[in-house]
C-alpha cells in the first residue's frame, strides 16, 4: 500500500481527522495543497452534512484528501450508571442554564449511509476509528479506488486490522488527544496503552501493511523519529488544531500554551471513552465517576459543553489535546505542514529534497 500512499502526498504528513467541527474543509484542503494528506472528520455529522463538507472540500482542492468515519457501538448494559452520572450533572446544567441531553441519542452515527455515499462517490482515502469495519466494506471502498486505513492501539488490534484486509493501520499511543481508538472499550483496560515509539516498532514488525504512527508528533524531529521505527507516515492533530484554518473554538486553541492547562489525562468525563484532553474543572471533577458508556455520556454532556463553548468557559469544555500540546504553534496550516517537512529533511539531513514514503507490495491508488 505505500505505493498507495505515496500516490496520495509529497510528505510524509496526515491531519488527523478530528471530529466535534475541528477538521473542517478549509483545514482539509490547506494540507492537502501543501503535499500533506488533508482529513474530513464525519463523526457526529449527518451523511448529508458529511457529502455537504466533501463538495465544499472538492472546491478548495483537486489534491487528494480523506474523511474518517466512527464504527457503530454494542449497546451499554449499564444504563443505571449513566442515570447517576447524568443526576451527578445537574449542578452543570444548572450553571449554564439548559439541560443534559438524551444518552439514547444512537449507536451508529449514521455509519451505514455513511458508507454508502462514500462508495457511491468515492474520496482518496477513508480512515476507521473505534473498531474494524467488515472485510466486504473494505473490499468495496478498494475497488472504489479508496485507500483505507484503520486505527489501532495494540499489537493483536493491528493484527485484526490487517487480517480485515485495510491498506493501512494507524498506530495510536496513548500520547494522543482526544479519543483511544480502541476496537473493544474495557475499562479496566484504561491508562494501560503503549507510548507511540514502543507501539510503533511493534506493530511495524507484527504486520506487513504500512503504519501511520499517531500520538503526540508536533515536530518533524518526531516524524523522523517513527519513520525511524518503522512508520511510513505520522499523523498529527493537535499541531493542526491551532492553526487559523482550524474549526476548534479560540478558546480551545488558546488554552494549549496557556499556563493554566500545563497537563492532559486520559478520562471519560465527557463522552464515555478514553479521550485525552487538558486538565480542566470539569474533568477534575466528574471524571472519576465517569461510567464506561460511549456513546451515550457523548450525548449525554454534549449540551454542557456546547453551552460551556458558547460561554467561552475553558473549564467547562472537553479541551482535546495531545500530550505535546505546549509545542503548538498557530501557524497557517500550508506553512506547519512545509515547516514540518523541512524539520525532518534537516533530521535525515536531506535538506531541500523532498520526501516521499517508500513504495510496498500492494494496494491501488485513485
Amino acid at each position: 500500500m505505500s505505493s498507495a500512499l505515496a500516490d496520495l502526498v509529497v510528505h510524509p504528513i496526515v491531519q488527523a481527522p478530528m471530529a466535534g467541527g475541528v477538521a473542517v474543509p478549509e483545514l482539509a484542503a490547506a494540507v492537502s495543497e501543501a503535499g500533506g494528506l488533508g482529513f474530513l472528520a464525519a463523526g457526529y455529522k449527518t451523511a448529508d452534512g458529511m457529502y455537504r463538507e466533501i463538495k465544499r472540500l472538492r472546491g478548495l482542492t483537486s489534491r487528494p484528501f480523506g474523511v474518517n468515519l466512527f464504527l457503530p457501538q454494542p449497546a451499554h448494559a449499564e444504563s443505571g450508571a449513566v442515570e447517576l452520572y447524568a443526576q451527578q450533572l445537574a449542578g452543570e446544567a444548572a450553571w449554564y442554564e439548559t439541560e443534559t441531553g438524551d444518552p439514547d441519542g444512537g449507536r451508529d452515527d449514521g455509519y451505514d449511509a455513511k458508507l454508502a455515499v462514500l462508495l457511491d462517490d468515492p474520496v482518496a482515502a477513508v480512515s476507521f476509528h473505534f473498531g474494524v469495519p467488515d472485510p466486504e466494506a473494505l473490499a468495496a471502498l478498494r475497488r472504489a479506488g479508496t485507500v483505507t486505513l484503520v486505527t489501532a492501539t495494540t499489537v493483536e488490534e493491528a493484527r485484526a486490522v490487517e487480517r480485515a484486509g485495510a491498506h493501512a493501520v494507524i498506530a495510536q499511543g496513548i500520547e494522543a488527544g482526544g479519543h483511544q481508538g480502541t476496537h473493544r472499550d474495557l475499562a479496566e483496560n484504561d491508562g494501560t496503552g503503549l507510548g507511540l515509539l514502543s507501539l510503533v516498532t511493534q506493530v511495524a514488525q507484527a504486520v506487513e501493511i504500512p503504519v501511520v504512527a499517531a500520538g503526540g508528533i508536533m515536530r518533524g524531529a518526531q516524524i523522523a523519529a517513527v519513520l525511524a521505527a518503522g512508520a511510513t507516515a505520522a499523523q498529527l492533530g493537535t499541531a493542526f488544531l491551532a492553526t487559523p484554518e482550524s474549526g476548534a473554538p479560540e478558546v480551545h486553541k488558546r488554552a494549549l500554551t496557556d499556563p493554566v492547562f500545563p497537563r492532559t489525562e486520559l478520562t471519560r468525563a465527557f463522552s464515555g471513552r478514553p479521550a485525552r484532553a487538558l486538565t480542566n474543572r470539569f474533568l477534575r471533577e466528574h471524571g472519576p465517576y465517569a461510567p464506561a458508556a460511549y456513546p451515550d455520556v457523548h450525548h449525554l454532556t454534549s449540551p454542557l459543553r456546547k453551552a460551556a463553548t458558547a460561554a467561552g468557559d475553558a473549564q467547562g469544555m472537553s479541551l482535546w489535546a495531545g500530550q505535546g500540546h505546549r509545542l503548538a504553534r498557530p501557524l497557517p496550516a500550508a506553512e506547519l505542514v512545509r515547516t514540518l517537512a523541512a524539520e525532518l529533511n534537516l533530521v535525515r539531513g536531506e535538506s531541500g529534497r523532498q520526501y516521499r514514503p517508500v513504495r510496498a507490495q500492494g494496494g491501488d491508488a485513485r
